[in-house]
């Protein structure tokens, strides 16, 4: 069954505590670093939108892009609400097509584990290499290996709101370093009292930095840096979420 259908309609609900602005107050200096402080930038992996418009609010022109209809209609949702310029696209992020060159491209919340072959991941980063403008940026975050294996493994995780609740069981399997989420929600019908039940599974491949690095470089990117989270710590092998910074190498 597909990721992110029923999950969309309270996936602000449970994302609340996500540090999207710290996210952002990285990425912007980074940016900002690279004299990249106005044009037009990218978001693969984009879902309800909440880090696109945090780069709106600060002047940038910005594109997402998403594989779930279910996200980008909460995306759209917020940006007419809002009377936003967004623009939200609906395409798989290893076949992504943009009618132009952006000066960075942005992927946040391991949104890049959903590529579960090297291949796809590869073929990916070839876009993103084609898109960016010359010496542009591609900084995107990763979950590792070690999280998958020795931090989350099997642990089942729930959590309980006034008007939803979910459990989230994991599986991780060595051999293919693929986890896999069975989310369970139970979403509360308006002006009711009853909850519907609804099923989602989720696959996520963990990935080295080094395989990062070469995947990079394969597709004709320079690798920059990888710090440990959004921090200025440099990455470690106790590392459970790396951030790449990477830049375009002409095409």
């Amino acid at each position: 069954m597909e990721a992110y259908t029923d999950f969309a309609s309270v996936y602000d609900v449970f994302m609340d505590e996500t540090p999207y602005e710290e996210w952002f107050a990285f990425l912007k200096k980074r940016l900002c670093e690279d004299g990249i402080e106005d044009g037009l930038l990218l978001e693969l992996g984009c879902g309800t939108g909440t880090l696109t418009q945090l780069f709106e609010d600060a002047g940038y022109d910005m594109i997402g892009v998403d594989n779930s209809i279910e996200m980008l209609e909460e995306a759209n949702r917020k940006k007419y609400a809002e009377n936003r310029e967004i623009l939200y696209l609906l395409q798989d992020m290893q076949e992504f097509e943009l009618y132009g060159t952006v000066r960075a491209v942005l992927s946040v919340c391991d949104s890049l584990n959903y590529l579960t072959d090297p291949e796809d991941l590869v073929y990916c980063f070839r876009l993103v290499n084609n898109y960016l403008d010359p010496k542009g940026l591609f900084m995107f975050d990763f979950n590792t290996v070690h999280k998958y294996r020795d931090v989350i493994g099997d642990a089942v995780i729930a959590e309980n709101r006034e008007n939803c609740s979910f459990i989230w069981e994991n599986g991780y399997d060595e051999e293919s370093r693929i986890n896999e989420y069975d989310l369970t929600l139970f979403i509360r019908e308006q002006s009711s009292s009853l909850y519907h039940k609804y099923v989602e599974t989720h696959y996520q491949r963990g990935y080295e930095l080094d395989e990062i690095k070469a995947y990079l470089k394969e597709a004709g990117l320079v690798f920059v840096a990888a710090y440990d989270d959004y921090t200025k710590e440099p990455a470690h092998k106790d590392s459970e979420r790396i951030v790449v910074i990477a830049r375009e190498n002409g095409k």
